[in-house]
């Protein structure tokens, strides 16, 4: 057997250090009966490692790279610059050519072939690095086909390849590069098909795009291909591009670009009959790798052929289910808390531990095994109804699997899981109560008590350490959720959310006004999150005041001596002392706080700076109170509004006292929601501190080599360590590799235990041609730059900037200061972004899927927070 060159049929699954991750997938795929692969061969990693043996500079700069940082790119591409000109002008070894001299006389002098790179760490189950290295098309001769290896090789180097590597953990001298040598197929129509859809992980829907031409076409994004959705066996879905450019091989090697024929540009790429065809393929290739697969396909003589097959590396893994034969439905927990990021295993405990129900751990996040509510004519009903005032595509996505009577006949019965809430018999009771008394001032009475209880649990976790800290907060759940479910708290809730709802249907009915309870709900009184916003708006008047403490913090000024070095400053002392005093009653905030391994305000200062400075370059000194002020006068003269216009009407005098007693219900208690989640976030402060208290023990004793590695152990596993000082580290290690690949996903709202994900949409029945739709939850029409954020950190906001993100939560709230409007992924009518929006009078656009992708930071677009859509404007 030749030491450089493999042809496909010699390639087994012993060769990935060998061939790369490509080059073994080749040989896997000539294997398959009935599949076409152009046959063709592989250089491999013992002929680049030969070439570049003993090249001192080249190893010097290697070692140089592999000291830079992703964000380092002006030094990445500099240096990567130099590696790749080192490569280019290397002397191939006379037995390398010699060899691949051999295996291209079997194909004749006068074949064309296609060069492609396959690297060591590539097509890998978790990683697929697709695009990352250079691809060569219609190369003739042998003194072509030695040079564009040799630019394959250098291609290991490219900027972006090099990036990739940095951000997933592979190291620039382990990767190898092998090149793949093909026959070049002039294929009529290409492209690439996904036996699982990619974009919302569903293994049911297999997804081909199609195009004329070479498939360099599509890679490039010349063009809008042909999409056709397979499911079943049937074509469920066809988008048909308008394909004016294609790319074809040129007589005597390379390729061109060419105008195709008007009356063809529309025409379909694919007959339906090729569709389904294709797809039998698809599944016939997947069945053969056992995991779902990305394929580039070529079409010649109504004949296809495979070039390509890989592993698709951004599904979102399937719910581990012990029951194999019945299906179940898992739903997601981070989408109804709108937080859909990766939760650490820490994070997941505490998580666990204000919840009443179970859950199920996959990618990173926690999902709810719905199965059996689903097979229950009251849990259906329960779940329909909290989850549209949650996430209505959840909603929609649920109603989807019960449109299936087949599905839902095979669902097992049992207990069911999900609960109900905050609708509980003594919340009910609560509630009742609170309508007859509408006395604000239990709310004070409970916060007091609550501050109490905080103050304790903190005096007395101060004062414990090791084992016995642990069993503390192990022991404190129960109080903790007779804090977090308190049915007079709960009962106060529900009485705004009924009072809400009420008001917006009768008003409706009598006025003709449309949600006039978003009016009504602007600036209200005991809103926690509010407050926040506020305090932190006060804290921005007094940096503006000192020119340089706004310099000082436009620096990136580091965590660790932030405030030691800002007392230094004219005017340092006074803004340390107002800084502190937010931290003080809002340090323990911070994005996704509901993780509890999220670094807090107080651990994090520095990454309120973005808001703070948002505020002293938009806003005028005070101008936030103004606002405030002017959301209650609002509120109270569309109050006098209706109740004006109601004592008009015939019998309008008991109408008008009916509405004025929801809306002051209404105004006193809908800012109460916050609380329930506020000293949740309060009491794990509190526990975060013991946690890493005992953290730093064991980073002392040797046992940790960082305290945030507790982070990467479930609360029972820190349990065990602290009392036995030993650990296991591969498994914090093999976490860490699991969560870099976790963070690259997306969640599904829904998935079953067979991989179905229910498709998710709006009726866009009502709404103008072109726009986006969404879940309305705050009415108002605006216009405006469309901002997309996607951390607080990165929040860069100017004056009329409509906000576009994933989604939001409580330390979010201060920018509500600054926008005209917000567009969110993720949320429903109760969510965090919902509530503040309404109160901020803003036009607000939640449930809007890939919002962050489909809007261009910099567009301008138009909100309709009445009606529910979003139009980009340019």
């Amino acid at each position: 057997m030749n030491l450089y060159v493999l042809n496909f049929k010699e390639i087994d699954k012993e060769k990935l250090m060998v061939v790369g991750g490509k080059g073994l997938n080749l040989g896997e795929l000539s294997k398959i009966n009935g599949i076409r692969v152009p046959d063709g061969f592989c250089v491999t990693t013992n002929a680049y490692r030969k070439s570049i043996e003993n090249n001192i500079e080249l190893e010097r700069l290697i070692e140089k790279l592999s000291e830079l940082e992703a964000d380092d790119r002006h030094k990445v591409s500099e240096i990567s610059k130099s590696i790749r000109s080192i490569i280019e002008n290397i002397k191939m070894p006379k037995d390398i050519i010699n060899e691949i001299t051999e295996a291209l006389s079997l194909h004749g002098k006068d074949q064309e072939y296609a060069i492609r790179s396959s690297a060591t760490a590539e097509d890998l189950p978790n990683a697929s690095f697709a695009g990352q290295q250079d691809t060569y098309l219609n190369i003739k001769g042998l003194d072509n086909v030695l040079k564009y290896i040799i630019k394959c090789w250098a291609s290991l180097f490219t900027d972006r390849a090099v990036t990739y590597r940095i951000k997933n953990g592979f190291h620039h001298r382990r990767v190898m590069l092998s090149v793949i040598v093909q026959k070049m197929i002039k294929s009529e129509a290409s492209g690439i098909m996904f036996t699982a859809d990619p974009m919302t992980s569903d293994r049911k829907t297999l997804s081909i795009d199609a195009g004329f031409g070479l498939g360099e076409v599509l890679v490039s994004g010349l063009v809008n291909p042909d999409i056709y959705k397979v499911r079943g066996g049937h074509i469920v879905e066809k988008n048909i591009g308008t394909q004016k450019l294609g790319i074809r091989p040129v007589e005597g090697g390379g390729t061109r670009e060419y105008e195709i024929e008007k009356d063809k540009q529309q025409k379909e790429a694919l007959s339906d009959a090729q569709v389904l065809r294709l797809a039998s393929i698809g599944k016939k290739i997947e069945k053969h790798f056992g995991a779902p697969q990305d394929i580039e396909w070529c079409l010649v003589d109504n004949e296809f052929y495979i070039v390509q097959s890989r592993s698709i590396t951004t599904l979102f893994p399937i719910p581990e289910s012990t029951d194999y034969e019945k299906p179940r439905v898992y739903m997601s927990i981070g989408h109804t808390q709108v937080m859909t990021d990766v939760v650490k295993p820490l994070g997941m405990s505490f998580f666990e531990m204000i919840s009443e129900f179970t859950m199920t751990k996959v990618g990173g996040r926690l999902y709810a095994d719905i199965t059996h509510d689903l097979s229950s004519m009251i849990g259906r009903k329960r779940l329909v109804m909290a989850t549209g005032e949650q996430d209505l595509l959840i909603q929609n996505s649920i109603k989807k699997l019960m449109e299936d009577r087949d599905f839902m006949n095979s669902l097992p019965r049992g207990k069911r899981n999900i609960k109900g809430g905050i609708f509980t018999v003594s919340s009910i009771m609560e509630t009742i109560k609170t309508y007859i008394k509408n006395d604000p001032s239990i709310i004070d009475k409970m916060l007091k008590c609550f501050e109490k209880e905080i103050e304790k649990v903190d005096y007395q976790l101060s004062k414990l350490s090791g084992v016995k800290a642990l069993e503390f907060i192990e022991k404190d759940r129960d109080k903790l959720l007779a804090m977090s479910y308190d049915p007079r708290m709960l009962g106060a809730i529900i009485a705004a959310i009924l009072a809400n709802d009420s008001l917006n249907k009768s008003i409706k009915k009598w006025l003709g006004d449309k949600n006039v309870a978003d009016i009504l709900t602007k600036s209200l009184d005991h809103n926690i999150t509010t407050d926040m916003g506020l305090a932190l708006c006060d804290v921005a008047d007094t940096i503006r005041k000192y020119p340089s403490v706004i310099e000082y913090i436009s620096n990136n000024p580091n965590d660790k001596n932030f405030f030691e070095r800002m007392v230094k400053l004219p005017g340092g002392r006074e803004t340390s002392e107002v800084f502190k005093k937010f931290l003080s009653k809002y340090g323990m905030r911070c994005p996704g706080e509901i993780d509890i391994t999220k670094e807090r305000f107080e651990e994090k200062p520095t990454q309120l700076i973005p808001i703070l400075l948002n505020n002293i370059r938009v806003l005028k000194p005070g101008e936030h109170k103004i606002k405030f002020q002017e959301g209650k006068k609002g509120a109270k003269d569309k109050e006098n509004e209706i109740i004006r216009c109601l004592k008009n009407q015939m019998g309008g005098s008991k109408k008008a006292k009916k509405t004025s007693k929801k809306i002051s219900l209404l105004r006193n208690f809908a800012g109460c929601r916050e609380y329930p989640k506020y000293y949740i976030v309060c009491r794990y402060q509190i526990y975060k501190k013991a946690l890493m208290k005992e953290a730093g023990r064991l980073v002392d004793k040797k046992v940790l080599m960082d305290s945030k590695d507790i982070f990467y152990l479930y609360f029972d596993e820190l349990c065990q360590v602290v009392k036995t000082n030993k650990i296991d580290y591969s498994i914090i290690e093999a976490r860490k590799d699991d969560y870099r690949h976790y963070e690259m996903l997306t969640p599904p709202r829904i998935i079953t235990s067979d991989g179905h994900v229910p498709a998710t949409s709006f009726s866009s029945s009502n709404i103008p041609e072109g726009a986006i739709p969404g879940i309305p939850v705050s009415s108002g029409v605006v216009e405006g730059r469309a901002r997309i954020v996607l951390s607080v950190d990165d929040a860069k906001i100017e004056e009329g900037d409509i906000l576009v993100t994933q989604f939001t939560d409580p330390s979010w709230t201060p920018l509500f200061v600054t926008i005209k409007g917000l567009i969110t992924e993720v949320g429903g009518f109760t969510t965090h972004g919902a509530v503040v929006t309404r109160e901020y009078g803003l036009p607000g656009i939640v449930g809007v899927e890939n919002a962050t992708k489909l809007i261009k930071d910099g567009q301008k677009v138009r909100v309709n927070g009445t009606e529910g859509y979003i139009e980009i404007l340019e």
